[in-house]
């Protein structure tokens, strides 16, 4: 089993160096950790009283990861939630914020569990996750990655400039679908069929 640093330094790995995309809402990125995360935690790494880009180019990895297992691993409880959706829920809170614990308590209202979908980590949603675990054994952490999956077809589907995150040029499968599949048995993975089929609509 991963610890919880393996699994940060995997997000490090899968996020890249970086990026400055104007699509991208989150702005400025390194190893997944966007501007506006720096200026949150008030990571001035140049020194010179601002931050900005030149802040987030600096950042290395090892900082990146402590981040990563501070503030998106620790400080939203995902440590309390079951060990199978741990990987992934961290992964999504990395890329999504509190839209992770939101496809979660969602996933927990579809299968009956009454919890309150607010994207934050409290005791009723520990307990609802857990009781959700015992209810699908075996199946929870791939149902949470069957719901980020169809999250990010859904918020492709919402806006045209995230399109490009989920189709590549030749109409395979983008880094977000692939991203989420990590997570997911195999024999849950969309064929390549079945992804062109879902975002044929996009034209």
């Amino acid at each position: 089993m991963q610890t919880v640093r393996q699994i940060a330094e995997a997000i490090v790995a899968r996020e890249g160096g970086y990026v400055n995309d104007p699509d991208d809402p989150g702005g400025a990125t390194k190893y997944g950790v966007t501007i506006h995360t720096m200026r949150r935690l008030g990571r001035d790494l140049t020194h010179d009283g601002l931050i900005d880009a030149r802040d987030v180019q600096a950042l290395g990895r090892e900082e990146a990861t402590r981040i990563f297992i501070d503030h998106y691993y620790r400080a939203p409880g995902i440590d309390r939630l079951p060990q199978a959706i741990q990987a992934s829920v961290f992964d999504m809170y990395v890329n999504a914020g509190s839209h992770a614990v939101k496809i979660l308590q969602r996933l927990i209202r579809d299968m009956r569990i009454e919890i309150a979908v607010d994207g934050v980590i409290g005791p009723q949603t520990v307990q609802a996750s857990f009781a959700a675990e015992a209810a699908a054994p075996g199946h929870f952490a791939d149902a949470y990655g069957i719901a980020r999956r169809n999250y990010y077809y859904a918020l492709a589907d919402a806006r045209p400039a995230s399109r490009k995150y989920a189709r590549r040029r030749d109409g395979g499968k983008g880094g977000w679908i692939t991203r989420a599949e990590e997570f997911i048995s195999p024999k849950y993975h969309l064929t390549d069929a079945e992804h062109r089929a879902r975002v044929a609509a996009w034209g």
